[in-house]
């Protein structure tokens, strides 16, 4: 009877338990389908100038967002035909590259130093290589002038320092290798030596200026 009884009462409790589920579920369709009344109630209470201002809300942010798609198209196509060739006229620079380092071979051999031979050959590297500078200019190719300036990160790189006490320290006294700009991008930078006091001098110079207040 006692089993009987527990089976009973656990079937009642299941029966409760489902009834209890199956109402929240009842209740939530119910306010799902409340929103949806409502929202539908909102929509059909729209006047037609709020419709009006709704799509045209719309229209206009889709005109916006083309637009901006037009325009990046437009950089794109520019940027592509500015500078397209970058990187063939970045490799191109080799050829300068080249003509120099030969002509710092032949000036350094000891058998042609103060030739004829040497001086009309070094005469037509030079010739090669304004021509080929003249090439790259007429396509916006240009060379960074550097000597005597003060260097600039944005267009030099400083290879060495070279200790001289007549110039500003930071000045570029060397031009290790030629730098270029296309249009209004760096091609590549000068690679140059800086200038950089003595520090003995500096030292000296401290001493002496010690020396002068003591007196």
């Amino acid at each position: 009877m006692e089993k009987e009884q527990n089976s009973n009462l656990n079937k009642n409790t299941s029966n409760e338990n489902d009834s209890d589920e199956s109402l929240e579920l009842n209740t939530n369709i119910k306010d799902s389908e409340n929103n949806n009344i409502n929202n539908e109630d909102q929509k059909v209470k729209q006047t037609p100038e709020e419709k009006i201002l709704e799509l045209e809300d719309k229209l206009a942010r889709t005109f916006a967002e083309m637009e901006n798609q037009r325009r990046r198209f437009e950089k794109e196509k520019e940027d592509a035909f500015e500078y397209g060739g970058f990187t063939l006229a970045k490799e191109a620079l080799n050829l300068i590259d080249n003509l120099e380092r030969s002509k710092q071979i032949l000036e350094n051999d000891d058998k042609l130093k103060n030739s004829e031979s040497l001086k009309k050959t070094l005469e037509h590297l030079d010739i090669i290589i304004n021509d080929l500078i003249a090439i790259f200019s007429k396509n916006n190719i240009k060379p960074i002038e550097c000597l005597n300036k003060k260097l600039d990160p944005n267009f030099h790189q400083a290879m060495i320092e070279i200790e001289n006490n007549q110039i500003e320290p930071g000045t570029i006294i060397q031009e290790i290798q030629k730098g270029f700009t296309i249009k209004d991008r760096l091609l590549r930078p000068s690679l140059v030596g800086v200038s950089k006091k003595n520090e003995n001098e500096d030292k000296k110079d401290h001493k002496n200026k010690e020396n002068l207040k003591d007196k």
